[in-house]
């Protein structure tokens, strides 16, 4: 296998980025770059830390994060299984990245910043949803933000309604945790749980 080693292979093979490319890259966010975060009801949150790296998608019902500022993004930690590997890596190293996608546009926003968790009562408070409060949320200081080229999300063409079917068939989670648990996990009572489960659990 031939394997690139070096930063100067890699330019040598791809070349300089163009002006467009970079200049698109700031330090804050743009009221263009906020109204596209705003639209947005779904992030992936990437982070590493001492034990690996982790990617955990972030979802709401409205703008899945708030702006405070130019500089600031506030993420609210709704339920999830409790695994917590994004805040452990957040405790001990709290660079993050954020990758934000709306429905039916081929442009993703990144941010790159440093992230702290806060479990200030009020702060906490003014995320409620449905009578619930997230545990924690996670506040990150923007260092860059910029758009992504469109060109994947086009070529995956991933919002066409055509192509849910790639669904179908899929293994549903309880077939997956009954094969990993060696069968210690009932995958068929895990699925026709998980419904009704997730509907009281949501917030």
């Amino acid at each position: 296998m031939t394997t690139i080693a070096t930063i100067e292979e890699l330019e040598a093979l791809y070349g300089q980025p163009s002006q467009a490319s970079l200049v698109k890259e700031v330090d804050r966010i743009t009221p263009e770059y906020r109204a596209f975060i705003e639209a947005s009801p779904f992030v992936a949150l990437a982070t590493v830390g001492p034990d690996g790296m982790d990617c955990s998608p972030r979802g709401d019902l409205a703008d899945v994060v708030r702006i405070a500022d130019d500089r600031t993004v506030m993420l609210p930690d709704r339920r999830g299984n409790n695994r917590t590997d994004s805040l452990r890596n957040i405790i001990r190293d709290g660079r993050v990245a954020l990758l934000f996608l709306v429905p039916g546009s081929a442009t993703a926003m990144r941010i790159n910043g440093r992230a702290m968790i806060s479990v200030d009562p009020g702060l906490c408070a003014s995320f409620e949803m449905a009578g619930r409060a997230p545990r924690s949320v996670t506040v990150v200081t923007v260092d860059k933000v910029y758009f992504q080229c469109a060109r994947a999300i086009k070529r995956a063409d991933l919002w066409n309604p055509e192509r849910r079917s790639l669904a179908e068939g899929l293994p549903t989670p309880g077939q997956m945790l009954a094969r990993t648990s060696s069968g210690d996990i009932d995958g068929a009572a895990y699925d026709a749980e998980w419904p009704g489960r997730a509907e009281k659990t949501m917030w």
